[in-house]
């Protein structure tokens, strides 16, 4: 890719420094991976481990991620880089550690993005002979709570099942073609190492893959790779995706199922599924006259992740049921994030997998993502759909995720469709309204405030006057308020104007256009924190009067 489609790449997967992310512009870089204690690579590997694990992207400047590119690596390689660490890093695992390497086409700056795993339990990673830690996208050595945290981890010794070697297989228990479409995978998710690949013979390229081990088949080979008859070599796992189509009444209709080669076997599955058009209701020019049910991403990433983290222990089948509007995605096993909340709404990536061989295989092959967004992006996409969003249903060894193909309420489609800046946490508040399902009272009550449900708990729904939110601007921002900067905008100008203000002058220049949800009381509180905020944090403003009866006015300096 070209230096703008890189930076572009970054910025959109890695947005911003954080407690999972840091961007070093080193263009020296073999100074900076043992150098000084808390300014080199060594140290920022240690604090993000012993987090729960991110990115260090090398060659991009820290302020804005323009590339910069690595000019000096010295006899440093992505591929060693993980081994050269560790003698640095005590107790870093390596294993799950890799190093994407990226060369511009148009300018030949080289960029690596460094993809740090998380600690292992019970043992921080060590740097310059001490701990490291992130707060924000601050370094700090690790501080005593944090260690203790790490050191009281509970260790479940769970192995990894896909990395097992097959005793006994060959290259020749494999299917050509998979081979052939893995390689073109390869080519599309590395194409700086698209030239070299033409001259690796194939167990040279499935080592690099990390699908066989030093030219062994393991078990994710046979999953992606493995011919039909192949399977045997997985001796008790059920190693079939099962498509069933089912009618309104969940009586079954016609079923089919498949074999290894995943790689492939994942498009056929799809071409069962009956993609049909689906057409809005007219009347409303907001939505576009028909669309695909089903959109492809949200699809392949179901499937895909079922495929990565399927219990293959359980013996069971990974299903895809089809329903007249609506797919369910079925594979065995707990959810090991724990909750889809947490997925979302942490903005790292989720270093935890049942199966690590084979994710990662499944990475370098472009079918899953590497920073674990790829559930975030399903909700994303529906909702620029208009649609519902996945819903998720987590039992002890079971996971289902349920896509739907079709609007199910319009009132909520129109709130999506007219206020493109809902939040994704406020979106799917509401498609919890729209299925029936409880909310919070403190929920409820923000989202009736800014005009999108009405009607009583737990009978909410999505509120039909959609001009109160839209058409309405000055409603709208009455009951949404505005930021703090805002207000204490207002209280400085106040003062420029007239020099100096009672509670009574504050209280009466605010009242009016906090938000409408809050209660008088609420908003009397506001008030006092503004103030509070502004002469005792920030030091804008003080009390020349009495504590009961205060007069404001701008701090002389």
């Amino acid at each position: 890719m070209t230096e703008a489609e890189l930076q572009a790449y970054i910025l959109e997967h890695y947005p911003q420094e954080n407690a999972a992310c840091e961007w070093k512009g080193w263009q020296n870089l073999r100074y900076n991976i043992s150098g000084r204690k808390s300014e080199d690579l060594i140290s920022y590997v240690s604090g993000i481990a012993n987090m729960e694990g991110g990115v260090v992207i090398i060659g991009v400047e820290d302020a804005n991620g323009r590339i910069l590119g690595i000019s000096d690596i010295g006899d440093y390689t992505a591929e060693n880089l993980p081994f050269r660490l560790k003698g640095n890093c005590t107790n870093l695992n390596v294993e799950q550690m890799s190093v994407d390497e990226y060369i511009t086409t148009d300018t030949q700056k080289i960029v690596w993005i460094i993809h740090v795993p998380k600690h292992q339990p019970r043992l921080p990673v060590y740097a310059h002979k001490q701990g490291w830690q992130r707060i924000g996208d601050n370094l700090v050595t690790l501080t005593a709570e944090r260690k203790t945290i790490i050191l009281q981890e509970p260790i479940t010794l769970i192995e990894d099942w896909s990395r097992e070697i097959c005793e006994g297989a060959t290259i020749n228990d494999l299917s050509t073609a998979a081979i052939l479409r893995a390689r073109k995978n390869y080519a599309t998710k590395f194409p700086h190492l698209a030239s070299d690949l033409e001259d690796w013979d194939d167990i040279t390229f499935l080592n690099k893959a990390k699908i066989c081990i030093d030219g062994q088949i393991t078990r994710t080979a046979i999953l992606l790779l493995g011919l039909p008859e192949s399977v045997h070599y997985l001796q008790s796992a059920q190693t079939q995706i099962s498509w069933i189509l089912k009618d309104r009444d969940n009586i079954e209709l016609d079923y089919q199922h498949f074999p290894p080669p995943y790689l492939l076997q994942v498009e056929e599955v799809f071409q069962k599924v009956r993609n049909l058009r689906y057409r809005y209701m007219k009347g409303d020019s907001i939505f576009p006259e028909e669309v695909d049910m089903y959109d492809p991403y949200v699809m392949r990433e179901a499937l895909h992740n079922a495929i990565a983290h399927q219990d293959y222990t359980m013996s069971g089948r990974i299903f895809l049921v089809e329903f007249p509007d609506r797919l369910l995605f079925i594979n065995d096993g707990s959810f090991i994030p724990g909750s889809v909340e947490a997925v979302i709404e942490k903005d790292a990536p989720n270093t935890q997998s049942r199966n690590p061989f084979l994710a990662q295989a499944m990475v370098n092959l472009g079918m899953i993502d590497t920073i674990g967004s790829g559930i975030k992006k399903m909700f994303i996409t529906q909702r620029k759909r208009f649609f519902p969003m996945p819903d998720y249903e987590i039992e002890a060894h079971k996971v289902t995720v349920q896509v739907y193909g079709k609007v199910l309420d319009l009132e909520y489609a129109r709130l999506l469709a007219q206020i493109p800046e809902l939040s994704l946490r406020e979106i799917i508040l509401l498609d919890n309204i729209q299925k029936h399902k409880p909310i919070s009272t403190q929920a409820a009550t923000e989202l009736r405030g800014k005009g999108y449900i009405e009607g009583r708990r737990p009978n909410y729904l999505i509120s039909s006057n959609i001009a109160k939110v839209t058409g309405d601007k000055a409603s709208y921002i009455k009951n949404r308020g505005f930021k703090d900067a805002h207000y204490k905008k207002m209280v400085m100008e106040y003062l420029d104007k007239y020099q100096k203000a009672s509670r009574a002058d504050i209280t009466k220049l605010l009242f009016d256009i906090l938000p409408g949800v809050l209660s008088e009381k609420q908003k009397d509180n506001k008030i006092r924190n503004i103030l509070y905020a502004m002469s005792k944090r920030e030091g804008t403003i003080e009390n020349i009067g009495s504590s009961r009866k205060p007069i404001w006015v701008k701090t002389s300096n």
